[in-house]
């Protein structure tokens, strides 16, 4: 990728990881009741953000909404259902109510949501997306990482000849500097990260779901990581619970974050919903270190094409097993079980 030249650019601004419950729709009777649903979300959140952006100040020019804002996550329904009841459309109006927003603040709007794509009719994907100010979506990520989801790895060459790989590892350059997103646990998945670093990724959006208290879980140790591998700042915005599910509602709960390219936690705040893990993103220093020489200068120093031959093709997860349509949830540990087997027999694990 080549280097930016944005005239526009700015390179000190701050951004704010939104802590909101997510409202889920699975006990919606329809398709029409779930989108009523989804805009009463929207209404709520419009002055959320609005009353946010106007305590943190005019220069709050990003803003991170949670996984599962819209719609909470799929339990009993079947693939079918649930994109039938839950998954938007690429071009839909919850997508322009959501621009809307952005555009009367001012300010790059992400999230994630599920989505539909014509190009896969019996398949859904989750999917990261970035509002810039003018309303229009910037960034479009699908998760490449899922237990019980299609991805774009399950119909992976299909996949490569709709969008290319420049559109499995997407990273958008806007006037707030080169942004990438990497959805829930996938923050465990190094390779995704340095995949879009190596794009040239500034700022990676993490929207999530997960438990939070005071022992630091895997999932922290891996903001940290990720973002001091990458010398990339890491925003992670956590729901305040998620609502209209038997599960109980603060059960993942709290902790949404900002993490600099040091790895230093600039801002995070507790349970509840919260504007208070806002933090300024100094694009100026971070660039600076990552043309300084020295031993912290990680990016610089990678040797990748050591590690290339170790990433046999085929040899754990497979790829392309939903090229034929739709499956039950039960195709995916069936094929981890499988993976399992195979790792196994040929001494891996």
């Amino acid at each position: 990728m080549t280097k930016s030249t944005n005239a526009n650019e700015i390179t000190c601004f701050k951004a704010l990881a939104l802590q909101v419950t997510a409202r889920a729709v699975n006990r919606a009777s329809n398709r029409a009741a779930a989108r009523a649903m989804m805009r009463e979300t929207i209404d709520r959140l419009a002055p959320q953000i609005a009353a946010s952006v106007a305590f943190i100040g005019s220069d709050c020019r990003l803003v991170l909404l949670p996984e599962y804002f819209l719609t909470g996550f799929p339990m009993r329904e079947s693939l079918a259902d649930w994109g039938q009841k839950a998954c938007l459309e690429m071009a839909v109006p919850i997508y322009e109510a959501l621009g809307e927003i952005a555009k009367k603040n001012n300010i790059f709007l992400a999230g994630n949501a599920y989505e539909l794509d014509p190009n896969f009719p019996e398949l859904y994907f989750q999917t990261c997306f970035v509002l810039d100010p003018s309303g229009a979506i910037a960034l479009r990520y699908r998760r490449l990482n899922s237990m019980f989801a299609p991805t774009p790895h399950d119909v992976w060459e299909k996949y490569l000849d709709c969008y290319g790989l420049e559109g499995v590892f997407p990273v958008a350059r806007t006037a707030i500097g080169n942004l990438a997103a990497i959805a829930s646990d996938e923050i465990l998945f190094p390779e995704v990260a340095r995949s879009l670093a190596v794009r040239g990724a500034e700022i990676f959006l993490h929207p999530t779901s997960e438990i939070y208290g005071n022992a630091r879980s895997p999932k922290e140790a891996a903001k940290i990581s990720r973002a001091v591998e990458n010398m990339a700042y890491v925003i992670s915005a956590n729901t305040a619970g998620i609502a209209n599910t038997p599960i109980p509602d603060a059960s993942v709960d709290g902790g949404s974050k900002i993490i600099d390219h040091r790895g230093l936690i600039l801002a995070e705040t507790g349970a509840g919903e919260s504007m208070a893990a806002f933090a300024d993103i100094d694009l100026a220093a971070l660039r600076r270190d990552r043309h300084k020489p020295g031993m912290k200068n990680l990016l610089a120093r990678q040797r990748l094409e050591a590690y290339t031959t170790s990433y046999r093709p085929g040899q754990f997860y497979p790829a392309n097993t939903m090229l034929d349509g739709a499956v039950e949830r039960q195709h995916f540990i069936d094929t981890q079980r499988q993976t399992i087997q195979r790792l196994s027999e040929q001494g891996i694990i």
